[in-house]
């Protein structure tokens, strides 16, 4: 058990989570949520094999704020497009978006906020892991969405994970 602290943490969030989804503090709950947050704990050990290391957490903090404000704004896009008058064209599209990153940790929070965002789909990693494609429901401007993927988030994720 070279984890013990993420471990730890993890058993409490879960016994915490437990608690909260219960709703209560009764001494049976208390009890089935510590032995079902150890067993849980303990079984998940071994599938956890790489640890992510994360740093730099003011630049994680400002990534965060970064992609609030882009699914806001992809949010007010995508209802446009729903809501907005018929007649009005869109062309969705795949593209190719070349990476740097390597880390899995980035790659898969890059997954995460690409998917999280509205008009906007992870569909695919190359086998090398040099290659994004993704799915835009309003492809306008390639080179654009390239630009935002880097800078806005492969270079934070990057300065985080790697």
């Amino acid at each position: 058990m070279k984890r013990w602290p993420s471990l730890t943490l993890f058993t409490v969030i879960l016994f915490a989570l437990w608690l909260l989804l219960n709703d209560s503090l009764a001494p049976g709950q208390l009890l089935l949520g510590l032995i079902l947050t150890v067993a849980i704990t303990a079984s998940t050990a071994a599938i956890r094999p790489l640890r992510a290391h994360p740093h730099h957490l003011l630049t994680a903090l400002g990534l965060f704020f970064v992609v609030l404000i882009d699914i806001i704004r992809s949010n007010i896009a995508v209802a446009g497009i729903i809501l907005g008058p018929a007649k009005r064209r869109f062309s969705s599209g795949f593209m190719k978006i070349p990476l740097d990153m390597r880390d899995p940790y980035g790659l898969a929070a890059l997954a995460c906020i690409i998917t999280a965002t509205p008009g906007t789909v992870w569909a695919g990693l190359s086998p090398d892991g040099g290659t994004l494609t993704i799915h835009v429901l309003d492809l306008q401007d390639e080179e654009a969405w390239v630009r935002t993927i880097k800078q806005r988030y492969e270079r934070r994720l990057m300065e985080i994970f790697e």
